[in-house]
């Protein structure tokens, strides 16, 4: 199977599994996070962040998400930029969107598809690292999706722990957690210690 027909049949994948927890979720309320996301510190070890704008019309439209989060932290001269989309609730149209659809759009070229592997509390979690290219200009993303309890990498097993959780527990809340870095030597050391901060930051607003 080349390359166009799996991105399809993962995009009609995605899709079901959207529909279908949507249909299982139903009228019921939205979940809230136990602390919103501004309320992230702007401080966050030795990075110090600064507002960036946040998503205006029609990049707005397709996110479809609850709230957002967007800042750039800054220490010794590196520059990280942070995104991060909640979504109250799941249904059809209203899912976690990927990068990895929207980049392309953006006038980015995905060079390398990659992992990282982030050290927490005596374990690591695996969370996906991009390569991308816009004419001369060279960047990494590293991406996750994160929900009170998990943080996932694949968007497909995502989309099955969101069904899992909207008919176990009542609710299908989550986030993609997106971290942009110019593509320099010690980036992806630097960005990986940074996501372990972000990660724990994520876990307090769903009240972990």
């Amino acid at each position: 199977m080349n390359r166009t027909a799996v991105l399809t049949v993962g995009t009609v994948l995605i899709l079901s599994g959207t529909l279908t927890a949507s249909l299982v979720v139903g009228n019921r309320n939205p979940s809230a996070l136990a602390r919103p996301l501004d309320q992230i510190p702007m401080q966050l070890g030795a990075w110090k962040g600064t507002p960036e704008p946040e998503p205006q019309g029609r990049i707005l439209e397709l996110l479809q998400s609850t709230s957002t989060l967007s800042r750039s932290y800054s220490r010794n001269g590196r520059t990280l930029d942070l995104f991060i989309a909640y979504y109250a609730i799941q249904r059809a149209g209203e899912s976690m969107h990927t990068p990895k659809n929207c980049l392309p759009g953006a006038g980015w070229e995905i060079s390398k598809y990659d992992s990282a592997d982030i050290p927490l509390d005596g374990h690591s979690e695996k969370i996906n690292k991009f390569t991308i290219q816009s004419g001369d200009a060279r960047a990494m993303v590293f991406y996750w999706y994160q929900t009170k309890d998990r943080i996932i990498a694949n968007e497909y097993k995502g989309k099955g722990l969101m069904l899992w959780d909207a008919i176990t527990r009542g609710r299908s809340d989550g986030s993609v957690v997106k971290i942009t870095v110019a593509d320099r030597p010690g980036a992806a050391e630097d960005t990986i210690e940074f996501a372990g901060l972000v990660i724990a930051q994520m876990r307090a607003a769903f009240g972990q």
